[in-house]
């Protein structure tokens, strides 16, 4: 009988985790060690995000964190996003999360696929230290940013985003196009910025903290590419024209460790997204 993978993480396990990465070991090379040696790949994955973005809370911490979350996004079955009645098909309660149906039309996404191709270049993750862009294994997608409103068809998304999101446009970033090619993932991380990093405090101070992300989908993908929870274990399939939205962020700062996420490997075909960020406050973009 084949022995199961292991699940739990040691401490000589995380410690090496640790060090493999401060010799300058990237988490792909780290994931593909712990593979051999029978982890399951949502614990490795895990274990080796925390120790790549630090301050995450660990697994039996999660519960400090206010259970009266209450969702920005509106009530009921069907969302008014200004020129279109959006469809919600599932709802997480914690981290809060909500499958939406009908953001995007299939002609919307091919246009947003177009304009983005030209403008594609590898994608960066924020430095923990100093808050730069930087090139690293764990993100290997490549990525196009669009001003706010910049277009009339990016300025239609922009605002049924803040609608849906139920703050003004003003709180949002720019639009982010990202491109997953067959192998390319982006290894489980936060999208807020933990505060005890050097690096966040730049970002910090311009429009404050992330709050909540919807991540729209401009195609349908072949075979993997999903979106997973590993703190819940929910994942969700790429559908074209549909998104995923969720929060990590209460009125009173508290930030939500089980909104920790990543983008499963591409296995055959590829993956285009659509990411608006929005911001506690209004952001200069």
């Amino acid at each position: 009988m084949e022995a199961r993978p292991h699940t739990k993480i040691t401490p000589d396990w995380h410690r090496w985790i640790g060090e493999s990465l401060a010799a300058g070991h990237g988490p792909a090379d780290l994931l593909a060690t712990m593979r051999e040696h029978r982890f399951d790949e949502r614990a490795a994955r895990d274990a080796i995000a925390d120790a790549v973005f630090g301050g995450a809370a660990p697994r039996e911490a999660s519960d400090a964190v206010p259970a009266s979350f209450r969702s920005r996004l509106g009530e009921g079955h069907v969302l008014d996003a200004g020129d279109r009645r959006v469809r919600v098909l599932a709802r997480v309660a914690r981290p809060l999360i909500a499958i939406l149906d009908g953001v995007l039309d299939a002609d919307e996404c091919a246009a947003l696929r177009e304009m983005a191709t030209s403008r594609l270049a590898r994608s960066q993750v924020v430095s923990p230290g100093t808050g730069q862009g930087v090139v690293q294994s764990i993100r290997t997608s490549e990525g196009a940013n669009f001003g706010r409103s910049e277009n009339e068809l990016i300025a239609r998304v922009d605002a049924r985003a803040a609608l849906l999101m139920r703050l003004g446009e003003e709180h949002g970033e720019g639009l982010q196009a990202m491109r997953y090619g067959v192998g390319a993932e982006y290894v489980a991380h936060y999208d807020y910025f933990p505060p005890d990093d050097p690096g966040s405090k730049a970002h910090l101070a311009s429009g404050g903290q992330r709050v909540s992300t919807l991540i729209m989908y401009l195609n349908d993908v072949e075979a993997g590419g999903e979106t997973i929870f590993p703190r819940i274990d929910f994942s969700y399939v790429p559908r074209l024209g549909q998104a995923l939205y969720f929060e990590y962020t209460t009125p009173e700062g508290a930030l939500d460790p089980l909104s920790l996420h990543g983008g499963a490997p591409v296995l055959r075909g590829e993956k285009w997204i659509l990411t608006k960020w929005m911001r506690e406050h209004a952001f200069p973009g």
